[in-house]
């Protein structure tokens, strides 16, 4: 390519002047973007939560926590009892997907187990 101020003849013969310093580095300039914009229809977060209301998550009832020694833990045979970190008339805790979710309490429906929710935390 020419450098400063060299005259380079054009494909039809006349004379071109450079006036700035070529490179081989490519031209940049600054891309432009469309706007964004909402999705015609789109009536906000509950729209959205709609989506996914097919989705299925686990949820969890944590009834208590101990913690024991290795040797403790390797002595555990059927009939074992082990104390838990809570009081029987505390409240479990309820988790979606291992996040807290609020809590309730233990009841008996026919011959399982189930969570009365008490409290859902807010987010």
């Amino acid at each position: 390519m020419s450098k400063t101020n060299e005259t380079e003849n054009d494909a039809d013969g006349t004379a071109a002047v450079a006036d700035e310093p070529q490179s081989d580095a490519p031209e940049t300039s600054t891309p432009e973007f469309q706007d964004m914009k909402s999705a015609p229809g789109a009536g906000g977060a509950k729209f959205e939560m709609q989506r996914f209301a097919g989705v299925q998550v686990v949820l969890t009832a944590e009834l208590g926590r101990t913690q024991v020694t290795i040797q403790e833990l390797m002595s555990l045979s059927e009939g074992a009892v082990l104390e838990l970190n809570r009081p029987i008339s505390a409240p479990v805790e309820l988790m979606a997907q291992g996040v807290p979710l609020g809590n309730g309490e233990v009841v008996v429906i026919e011959d399982r187990f189930a969570i009365r929710i008490k409290e859902i935390y807010q987010s």
